[in-house]
């Protein structure tokens, strides 16, 4: 088969396509014949080094769709030939966080494409509790594009407790979590408000349903309590120092940021008396939990939450896609066709 391998982190350059031994499931492990992947920062941060693959050559990509092409041993919950979705959040199954049902805490925890080989190739192995049914509904783009936004940007609410009639600002529209978030929200029945510094992803995200947006790099704190009224129940975050301040300068007394990623840098700066004096909460997020992928699928294929896709781009072509996606061109998921 053939895959993008990284040998090295020197960026997004370093990805070459060769053709390598397609992979066998182990136990309890299935492969699956990919028919879309999409996109994450991951791919272009793991191609930075941040973090380092375990080892090289390296495949990543977190997210895809496909139909089981081979079963490893004691593997009887999908068939051969199965269409299916991956989900990405790959746990052991049997620590105490597992039976919990929160993975994410797992001692064992990997991402797909980060500690484990990836979709960006034309074949992939995974365990078998990590593929779920392809809903009838949504193209093999839909399906690859979905899992890893949605399911990150759905636990960032659900741990926010983001509740019918709030008002929720979500800082830097344009990539695959904030659009995702959007549709969440609304669905939710939140008031939805964005920033960018793209006045076209604002405008296609008030055609969405938003109910307004503003410059990343201007006072929006200020801008969102006159535009609504007052400040935001929930905030989310990704970009980091360059948003952050505003972003804690945006939030009603008793509010919640969930915080995601930090693309802007790793570092912020935080007045202590603005936290305890507005009993701001801050809330780190990761990823998501097996239930909480289900129940994103169950909504994305519901139809109740519309899967955002910003382009599809050849499988030859990822060059061209890695570059849309490091120069924040994108609106939505940045899909690999096959």
């Amino acid at each position: 088969m053939r895959a993008w391998q990284l040998h090295d982190t020197n960026g997004p350059d370093s990805y070459r396509l060769e053709a390598v031994e397609t992979p066998e499931p182990g136990p309890d492990e299935v492969r699956v014949q990919l028919r879309a992947s999409a996109l994450n920062h991951l791919d272009l941060w793991v191609s930075h080094g941040m973090p380092a693959p375990h080892r090289f050559p390296h495949t990543s990509g977190g997210d895809g769709a496909g139909v089981v092409s081979a079963l490893g041993s004691n593997v009887d919950s999908v068939a051969v030939g199965a269409e299916v979705v991956l989900n990405p959040s790959i746990s052991c199954g049997y620590c105490s966080a597992c039976l919990a049902g929160e993975s994410p805490f797992c001692r064992s925890y990997g991402i797909l494409g980060e500690h484990f080989p990836g979709t960006l190739a034309e074949e992939v192995v995974l365990p078998a509790r990590n593929v779920v049914p392809k809903p009838a509904s949504l193209t093999w783009e839909q399906a690859a594009a979905y899992p890893l936004a949605t399911g990150t940007a759905y636990r960032m609410l659900r741990r926010a407790r983001l509740s019918a009639g709030d008002v929720l600002l979500i800082v830097g529209i344009g990539g695959g979590v904030a659009s995702m978030g959007l549709q969440l929200g609304l669905a939710m029945g939140a008031t939805v408000y964005v920033t960018s510094r793209d006045q076209s992803k604002i405008d296609q995200a008030v055609a969405w349903g938003a109910a307004g947006g503003f410059d990343s790099e201007g006072e929006f704190s200020k801008e969102l309590k006159a535009a609504a009224g007052r400040s935001a129940d929930v905030v989310l975050e990704s970009v980091g120092p360059a948003t952050f301040g505003q972003s804690m300068r945006s939030m009603q007394p008793g509010g919640r940021i969930a915080i995601c990623g930090s693309t802007s840098g790793p570092k912020v700066e935080i007045t202590v008396p603005a936290l305890f004096f507005k009993q701001i909460e801050i809330i780190g997020s990761t990823m998501f939990n097996h239930a909480e992928f289900h129940t994103v699928t169950d909504l994305v294929g519901s139809g109740k939450v519309p899967v955002i896709v910003d382009s599809v781009t050849p499988f030859e072509n990822l060059p061209d896609a890695l570059a849309r996606l490091a120069a924040g061109e994108q609106l939505g998921k940045v899909v690999i066709g096959r």
